[in-house]
């Protein structure tokens, strides 16, 4: 009888993180502070300041250089409802790829919401409810993070309304749905209910949107609503630092498995879900010392890393949020209209940005059509539709798994499926027809963008 091989590493529900991991007590330089002062800034509204938008808990994680942080046990306990999420050897994958590497992926499409985005809400959520507010409301790209925040909103009895970028509200219709049955209320971005929505209605009637715009509405939104705040889902330290039960299980995982990665893949949006998996080996690589490499890889169409520069910048278009240091593209930036929504945001987390700059990680950029085709390939090999933010991973893992054919030597590849496709089929037929364009950003309009960031001090 042929042995089968084994393709599930799967762990049991006592096996859920009892901790974040927090990477700030092991980077051996200082990651850039927001500037504070910028709570001050003076908005187009008027002389209305942004209160402190994240309860001083969360705050506190933020700057924290505790290394792991305790779970609280209502985070944990709603955690227990599909974690620990399953990791799967890509046999199949590999045959197709006549490769002598073993490709190994995390898939986190298993969650309620569909992917990686529900770690935080909840705790974002849990920790807002114990600060006393009752409203959330955000800005979300393809819908991940809406479909996320909506729904923790509603386990925590808790309002959210969601502003949702006007290209994906059209493109990702059962998103903005399943977030509706979650009780949240859903407004396409830009919107006529805010002064930010309507002076981008009126300069740019036709705009696609961008998160950056999303955001801005959302922010004006919790200023004008009692206990309300708005969240935020990627890029924040502390929003990294609740991703990281994905890099926390995948390790358990891996020793599973008897391997451990020579490469570490994730998409790159703002870098939640990449961070989340990519960190806890970071750590375990500086601990024994390996030479694991980390690949975070973005749409040629919004490649801020690839493309950016390190500089301070704000989160939001309207410019009333603190500045971060980061890689950006300029928070005015609107990428074009790719289908994978949620790696559209101009800028990447302040954490991921340093380590870029220091050269731990690696980047590369992508354009659609390549990586939809990637996504194909997995599809009809491991069975599962990846969403195209998720594509861009197995993009990067099927180019290193050709490197390493070429080479003759085998490499353990590990990547991040982050979300699954099911919402994302019209995408995948627009690609099927032959009609999806590629997307390369004019150098112009990347210095265009950047030119309008204001100078820093210090810079």
């Amino acid at each position: 009888m042929r042995e089968v091989p084994r393709t599930q590493f799967l762990l049991s529900e006592e096996d859920v993180p009892r901790y974040w991991y927090n990477i700030l007590a092991d980077l051996q330089f200082p990651v850039p502070r927001e500037h504070r002062a910028r709570f001050d800034t003076a908005s187009d509204a008027g002389e209305a300041r942004l209160m402190a938008q994240i309860p001083l808990s969360m705050y506190r994680q933020s700057i924290s250089k505790e290394r792991f942080i305790e779970i609280p046990e209502p985070v944990r306990d709603e955690y227990r409802r599909w974690r620990p999420t399953p990791l799967y050897r890509a046999y199949r994958l590999e045959r197709l790829l006549d490769t002598p590497a073993r490709i190994y992926y995390k898939y986190e499409g298993s969650s309620p919401a569909g992917s990686h985005k529900l770690n935080t809400a909840l705790a974002q959520v849990y920790y807002y409810q114990k600060a006393g507010i009752r409203h959330l409301t955000t800005g979300t790209g393809a819908g991940q993070w809406g479909t996320a925040l909506a729904m923790a909103c509603q386990s925590f009895g808790m309002r959210c309304t969601v502003y949702m970028v006007r290209l994906s509200y059209a493109q990702k219709p059962y998103r903005r749905i399943i977030m509706s049955l979650n009780n949240a209320e859903v407004i396409s971005s830009p919107s006529e209910h805010t002064q930010i929505g309507r002076e981008m209605l009126a300069r740019y009637p036709d705009t696609n949107s961008s998160l950056a715009i999303a955001n801005a509405e959302a922010i004006e939104h919790a200023r004008t609503n009692e206990k309300c705040r708005f969240s935020i889902g990627s890029g924040e330290n502390h929003v990294l630092l609740h991703q990281t039960v994905i890099g926390e299980e995948a390790l358990r995982q891996m020793e599973l498995s008897g391997d451990f990665p020579d490469v570490v893949i994730g998409c790159m949006g703002a870098g939640s879900n990449f961070a989340g998996l990519a960190f806890p080996f970071y750590r375990e690589k500086i601990r024994s010392k390996r030479n694991t490499r980390f690949l975070a890889v973005e749409p040629e169409a919004c490649p801020k890393m690839t493309r950016g520069r390190y500089t301070w910048d704000y989160n939001d278009f309207s410019g009333i949020t603190p500045m971060t240091k980061m890689y950006t593209l300029g928070h005015t930036f609107i990428s074009p209209g790719i289908h994978a929504g949620g790696l559209r945001y101009h800028g990447a987390a302040p954490i991921v940005s340093a380590m870029y700059h220091r050269d731990l990680i690696e980047a590369v950029a992508y354009p659609q059509r390549t990586v939809f085709e990637a996504g194909i390939m997995f599809a009809q090999s491991e069975k599962l539709i990846p969403a195209p933010e998720s594509a861009h991973a197995v993009r990067g893992a099927i180019d290193e798994a050709l490197r390493a054919r070429e080479e003759g030597r085998a490499k353990v590849i590990l990547f991040n499926i982050s979300g699954h496709g099911l919402m994302d089929l019209a995408a995948y037929e627009f690609y099927l027809s032959g009609q999806m364009e590629d997307y390369i950003v004019a150098d112009d309009v990347i210095a265009q963008s950047l030119a309008r960031i204001p100078a820093m001090e210090g810079e």
